[in-house]
C-alpha cells in the first residue's frame, strides 16, 4: 500500500472520518465544476487543499457549507448521509468557513460582527457593552491583538481576516475551513493564525486549508489533496510528498521556475519621485525607466500602497516632486493619472478593481469606452472584438463575455483587472499584491505577462507582501517601515534576511 492510500484510508487516525465525500458531483450550465470526488476527513486533523483556480475548490467549499447543493453523490457526517442544502443546516453541524474574502459587515463594530446572529439582548435592546466586553475577552484570549469596539471597516484587510477566523473558531465550530486565510495576513498576524488553527487541531476541530503558498501547506498540514479540472489527483501525507510533485500533480506538467524574468534592457525614465510625502508615507525617492520592475516591499501598513496611491492621485500628496518622462507633473485625480499614461491593478481586487455584477466583457472595457464610442453610441462589435481579444490573450476562463465577474475564480478576476489596463495601453503598471489568492500556473502567466509589457517598452512597480515574489522579480527593490523608506537594494543583492530585518526593524 503506498504512502497515500495508508493515509487516505483514515489508518493514521484510528478512527472513522468525520466528514466523507463519496461521488460528489457538481454540475452547472456548461461546467462540470467536480467529478465524482471520493474524499475523507479525520477529526482533528489539518488537511491542505491545492490545485489551480478553477481546478473545483471553490466548488467544493460552497457545497460543503451549503450554498451550492451537489448534483449527485453522498456527503456522510459522522457516518450518517446529511443533505447540507442550506448554510444553516451546515453551521448547525459545525461547519464554518473562513473566506479569502471578508464577507463581514463593515459598518458594525468588530464586536457586533462577532456576534452577528447570536446578539446579547435584555428587553429587546442590544447589550453593546457586555458584547464588547465578551468580544474583547474572546481576542485576547486568542492573542489577537484587536480593539473590539472599533467599526470592522477602521481595520486593515488582515486584521478583518482575524476577526472573521476568531468569529469562526468560537461558533462550535468542529469543522472549519480556510480559504487563501494569510493573503492580506502580515507575518506577524500569520503567526496568530497559525497558532489559533494549531489549537483548534488540539481540541479535536478539523481544519480544511486552502492555500496557494506552499510553504503554508507544509508547515501545518498532516496530509494534503490536489484537486485539477475538477477531479481529485491525489492524497498524500505531507512527510511523503514535496512541493514540486504537488505542483507536477496540479498542472499536469513540470515548472521549472515559477518566478518567470526575462533580461530586458533598461530604456528611458518614466517616472520619477523626489521625496514624496502623502498620508502614510514620507519622503520617498525612487525612479522607473522602461523595462523595469520597481519594487516596493514592506509590512501592510508601512507605506507602499499609500504611496503609490497618492503617485496615481487617488489620495494627494503633502510635498515633493513627481516627474512624468521628464518634466514636472501635479497628478490630482486619478483621471490625471491615466491620460498620462499610468494604470493601477489594486491591492483588493473584488472591493477597488471590479464591477462584480458587470459581465467579464464590461469589465475588461471599462477603460477604453471612450474608444469604444461612435457619437453616442457604444459599437457592440469594437466591444466584443476588445473584450474577447483580453478573454483570450489573457486565458481567462469564463463562459462567455457577459458572465458576470462574481463568477469567475479569485486568479480570473485577477486576469480581467489587469487586462482591462492591458486594453487602455498605458506606460507605467502598479501592480498592488498582483498574485494574491491564485495558484501557481497563473502566477506564472501573470510574471510572464509582466516581461511582456517590458519588451514593450512599459515600467511597473510591483508592491508585494510575498518577499520571494518581489525578491526574485525586481530589478530594484525598496524597503518601507513605517511609512518611510529604509533602504534600497539592486537585484538580488542582499540576502531575503537582511531586507525582513530592514522591514521589522531588527
Amino acid at each position: 500500500m503506498s504512502g497515500s492510500d495508508a493515509i487516505a484510508s483514515g489508518a493514521a487516525f484510528g478512527e472513522a472520518p468525520i466528514l466523507e465525500l463519496r461521488r460528489l458531483d457538481k454540475r452547472f450550465a456548461g461546467t462540470h465544476a467536480l467529478k465524482s470526488v471520493d474524499l475523507a476527513f479525520q477529526a482533528g486533523e489539518i488537511h491542505a487543499i491545492v490545485g489551480e483556480n478553477g481546478a473545483g475548490k471553490s466548488t467544493l467549499i460552497k457545497l460543503l457549507t451549503g450554498v451550492h447543493t451537489r448534483s449527485s453523490g453522498e456527503v456522510l457526517w459522522q457516518g450518517r448521509p446529511v443533505a447540507l442544502t442550506t448554510p444553516h443546516e451546515a453551521i448547525d453541524l459545525g461547519i464554518n468557513a473562513v473566506h479569502q474574502e471578508v464577507v463581514l459587515c463593515p459598518h458594525l463594530t468588530v464586536a457586533a460582527n462577532m456576534f452577528l446572529g447570536d446578539e446579547q439582548v435584555r428587553f429587546g435592546l442590544l447589550k453593546e457593552r457586555a458584547m464588547v466586553g465578551a468580544a474583547q475577552a474572546i481576542l485576547d484570549e486568542l492573542g489577537f491583538s484587536l480593539p473590539a469596539n472599533v467599526l470592522l471597516s477602521d481595520l486593515t484587510i488582515g486584521q478583518q481576516q482575524l476577526i472573521a477566523a476568531a468569529r469562526a473558531a468560537t461558533r462550535g465550530t468542529r469543522f472549519l475551513i480556510f480559504d487563501e486565510p494569510t493573503a492580506y495576513l502580515t507575518r506577524q498576524e500569520a503567526a496568530q493564525l497559525f497558532a489559533l488553527i494549531r489549537r483548534l487541531k488540539t481540541q479535536g476541530v478539523t481544519i480544511v486549508y486552502i492555500s496557494h503558498r506552499m510553504e503554508e501547506v507544509f508547515e501545518l498540514a498532516d496530509r494534503v489533496s490536489v484537486l485539477r479540472d475538477g477531479s481529485l489527483i491525489g492524497t498524500r501525507a505531507i512527510g511523503a510528498t514535496t512541493e514540486a510533485e504537488l505542483i507536477a500533480l496540479m498542472i499536469n506538467r513540470a515548472i521549472e521556475q515559477i518566478y518567470h524574468k526575462e533580461q530586458i534592457a533598461t530604456g528611458g525614465r518614466i517616472l520619477e519621485t523626489r521625496g514624496l510625502s502623502g498620508q502614510g508615507f514620507s519622503d520617498v525617492s525612487l525612479t522607473v525607466h522602461e523595462g523595469q520592475i520597481v519594487g516596493l516591499y514592506g509590512l501592510i501598513g508601512a507605506g507602499r500602497s499609500e504611496c503609490v496611491t497618492s503617485i496615481f492621485g487617488r489620495h494627494p500628496t503633502t510635498g515633493g516632486q513627481v516627474i512624468w518622462q521628464g518634466r514636472p507633473v501635479a497628478i490630482r485625480s486619478e483621471r490625471d493619472a491615466i491620460r498620462l499614461g499610468m494604470a493601477l491593478a489594486p491591492e483588493s481586487r473584488r472591493d477597488q478593481g471590479l464591477c462584480l455584477n458587470l459581465g467579464v466583457g464590461h469589465n475588461l472595457n471599462l477603460p477604453v469606452y471612450d474608444r469604444l464610442t461612435r457619437g453616442v453610441t457604444i459599437s457592440g462589435r469594437l466591444e466584443k472584438e476588445h473584450a474577447d481579444r483580453q478573454i483570450g490573450d489573457l486565458r481567462i476562463k469564463t463562459q462567455s463575455r457577459s458572465a458576470p465577474a462574481f463568477s469567475l475564480s479569485g486568479g480570473n478576476q485577477q486576469k480581467i483587472v489587469i487586462g482591462k489596463w492591458l486594453n487602455h495601453g498605458a506606460k507605467l503598471f502598479i501592480f498592488d499584491e498582483p498574485t494574491v489568492g491564485v495558484d501557481v500556473g497563473t502566477k506564472a502567466e501573470i510574471y510572464r505577462l509582466f516581461s511582456a509589457l517590458l519588451e514593450g517598452g512599459a515600467g511597473i512597480i510591483l508592491i508585494s507582501s510575498y518577499l520571494p515574489e518581489v525578491y526574485e522579480l525586481s530589478d530594484e527593490l525598496h524597503v518601507f517601515r513605517a511609512g518611510r523608506q529604509v533602504a534600497t537594494h539592486a537585484f538580488k543583492a542582499v540576502s531575503h534576511e537582511q531586507i525582513l530585518s530592514e522591514a521589522i526593524g531588527v
